[in-house]
This record gives structure tokens, sequence and C-alpha cells, in this order.
């Protein structure tokens, strides 16, 4: 599996968040925050994550999600598991 950087995971997460989320702008976002400070629902979450996953071509079980914070906690946890010799 080719290395995916995390910029690349960061705009894929981005990219689902626009699409699921109304009124969210990549301008405006910043990966410090979580995607429920977006007014994202936790089904948009849920779509996001999965859809991002999807694209990503990997797998995490639910309980791995606990304790991420913002959206730069939930690339560092893609990048991991898409990258795990990186």
């Amino acid at each position: 599996m080719e290395i995916v950087d995390r910029q690349q995971i960061v705009n894929i997460i981005v990219k689902n968040l626009i699409a699921n989320v109304d009124g969210v702008e990549a301008a405006d976002l910043d990966t410090t925050k979580s995607m429920a400070d977006y007014d994202a629902s936790s089904l948009d979450i849920v779509e996001v994550v999965s859809s991002s996953m999807r694209e990503l071509k990997i797998s995490i079980p639910r309980t791995q999600f606990t304790g991420l914070r913002s959206i730069d906690d939930l690339a560092d946890l893609f990048y991991s598991v898409r990258n795990p010799d990186a």
C-alpha cells in the first residue's frame, strides 16, 4: 500500500466534512477543532469518518475513536493506520 501523507488525509477528511455538513467552508476550517464545533451531528460525523476510511481503504474498530478531540486527532489516527511503517 502506498504511503499517503498526513496533509492528503486531512484534505480527504475536510472534503467529506464539507460534503456532509451544511455551511462548512474549507477556508474557515480549523483542524484543531472538532467536527461538532462545526455543528456536525453524530450521523454527519459517522458519514465523514466512514467516507474517509473508504477513500483511504482502511478499517478501524470504533473503540479506537474514543478520546479523539479534533480533526487533527482523527487525521493522526488515520495516518498511523494507513502508514503503519512510516
